[in-house]
C-alpha cells in the first residue's frame, strides 16, 4: 500500500500579472488591467487544484466585493478605480504537486504582490511672455496700461472659467543691433483653468473632467495668442499714429506647464514607467495644492492629502466686442498742450 503524504511549501514572489512589473498604474474612474495570480513561468505549466485568495490594501478578502471582478482562473480586475483603492494587492496561490511514483502530495503556497496606484492626467496651464514698447520706464501710463491689459485678457477667456494669474510687468532699457535705445515692458502671466466657478461646471461632467479642463485652457491659450497676433495687424493697417505703448512684433511666447491635483504628484524615480502621470501620493506624503510633487508629512501620523473635487471650464462664450481697441485706447498717443498723454493726465488728475 502506498502512503500519501502532504508537504507544505510557501514561496513569496513579485507578481508579473497583466504587466511586466510590480507597479501597476490605473487612471481614476477606469478599470484596472487583469492582475494574474501567478508568475510567467507558472502560467506556462500545469497547475493542480489551484485556489486563489486576493487581499486588498485594507487587508480584507476581495471575494464578494462589488468592485472586484474575480475570475475562476485567479485573475483580478478592480473596477471604477479610485485613489482610495491604491495600495498593495496580494494574491496567495495554493496548488498541489503530486509525485508520479509515490503519489506523494506537496501543497504549494505562492504569494504575489502588486502595488497598484491611481493616477490622473496632468492639468495643463500656460506661461505667457510678451513685450511692449513704451516711451520711458517712468511713464505713469505704464501701470494703467498693464491693469487694462489684464482686464482685457481675463475678459477674453472668462467664459471658459479660465483666468490670468501671477501677472508681472517690469520695464527695461533695450539697445538694439542698430544702436537704438528702446524702453520695453516685459509682461508675463499664467493662463490657468481654475477660475471661480470651475467646481460647479465639473458637476455637469461624468466622473472626472480633467480632459475637458485641458481642452478649455488650450482654447484660452489660443484666444490670447490670436489677440496678440491682431495687435501686429492693427499697428500696420489701422493706426495712422503708433500708440505710445504698443506691442513688440513676434514677442509673444508660450511655455507649457503641468500641475497635479491635490493628493497627486509626479516622481520619475519612484514611478519610472509612469513618469508623466500624476500618481496618488504615497503614505506619509501629501500634496495640498496644485504642485507637481508630493511632500513628506511634517507629522508621521498625517495621511496623504485627499484629492479635491474635479475641475473644469464652462462652454459658454462671452467675448468683449472689440478688446483690441479697448487696449489701444489705454495706450492712445494723443497729446495735450503740456505733452502728456490722456492716460498720464488721468493718473495725475486722480481720475
Amino acid at each position: 500500500m502506498v502512503m500519501m503524504m502532504m508537504v507544505v511549501v510557501v514561496v513569496v514572489v513579485a507578481g508579473w500579472g497583466a504587466l511586466s512589473g510590480v507597479n501597476v498604474y490605473v487612471k481614476v474612474f477606469t478599470n484596472s488591467p487583469f492582475l494574474v495570480c501567478m508568475d510567467l513561468a507558472r502560467s506556462q505549466e500545469e497547475v493542480i487544484d489551484p485556489k486563489y485568495l486576493w487581499i486588498g490594501p485594507d487587508g480584507k478578502n476581495l471575494e464578494g466585493q462589488m468592485y472586484a471582478n474575480l475570475r475562476e482562473t485567479g485573475k483580478l480586475m478592480v473596477m471604477g478605480f479610485k485613489e482610495s483603492m491604491s495600495g498593495a494587492y496580494t494574491c496567495t496561490l495554493s496548488h498541489k504537486i503530486i509525485e508520479t511514483t509515490t503519489q506523494e502530495e506537496r501543497e504549494m503556497f505562492e504569494v504575489y504582490k502588486f502595488m497598484v496606484y491611481a493616477y490622473r492626467e496632468a492639468d495643463h496651464a500656460y506661461q505667457v511672455f510678451v513685450r511692449f514698447t513704451t516711451k520711458e520706464c517712468e511713464l505713469a501710463a505704464n501701470g494703467q496700461f498693464f491693469e487694462e491689459l489684464k482686464k482685457i485678457l481675463n475678459n477674453i477667456i472668462s467664459d471658459l472659467t479660465c483666468h490670468i494669474i501671477e501677472p508681472a510687468c517690469k520695464c527695461h532699457s533695450v539697445k538694439t543691433p542698430k544702436q537704438v535705445l528702446l524702453h520695453e515692458l516685459f509682461v508675463s502671466f499664467q493662463v490657468n483653468p481654475f477660475a471661480p466657478g470651475w467646481e460647479e461646471v465639473c458637476h455637469q461632467v461624468p466622473y472626472d473632467c480633467e480632459d475637458v479642463t485641458n481642452i478649455r485652457v488650450q482654447e484660452a491659450r489660443d484666444r490670447i495668442g490670436e489677440f496678440f497676433s491682431k495687435q501686429t495687424y492693427a499697428l500696420k493697417h489701422e493706426f495712422r499714429t503708433v500708440p505710445t505703448i504698443h506691442y513688440v512684433d513676434n514677442s509673444f511666447s508660450v511655455t507649457h506647464i503641468d500641475s497635479c491635483r491635490p493628493g497627486f504628484g509626479k516622481n520619475d524615480i519612484t514611478h519610472k514607467s509612469c513618469a508623466s502621470c500624476c500618481v496618488v501620493c504615497d503614505p506619509g506624503t501629501y500634496s495640498p495644492n496644485n504642485d507637481v510633487t508630493c511632500q513628506i508629512c511634517a507629522r508621521p501620523r498625517v495621511k496623504n492629502a485627499p484629492a479635491c473635487p474635479v475641475q473644469g471650464c464652462t462652454t459658454h462664450r462671452v467675448r468683449d466686442p472689440d478688446p483690441l481697441r479697448a487696449l489701444c485706447a489705454a495706450a492712445a498717443s494723443g497729446s495735450s498742450a503740456d505733452g502728456q498723454t490722456p492716460a498720464e493726465q488721468k493718473v495725475k488728475s486722480g481720475l
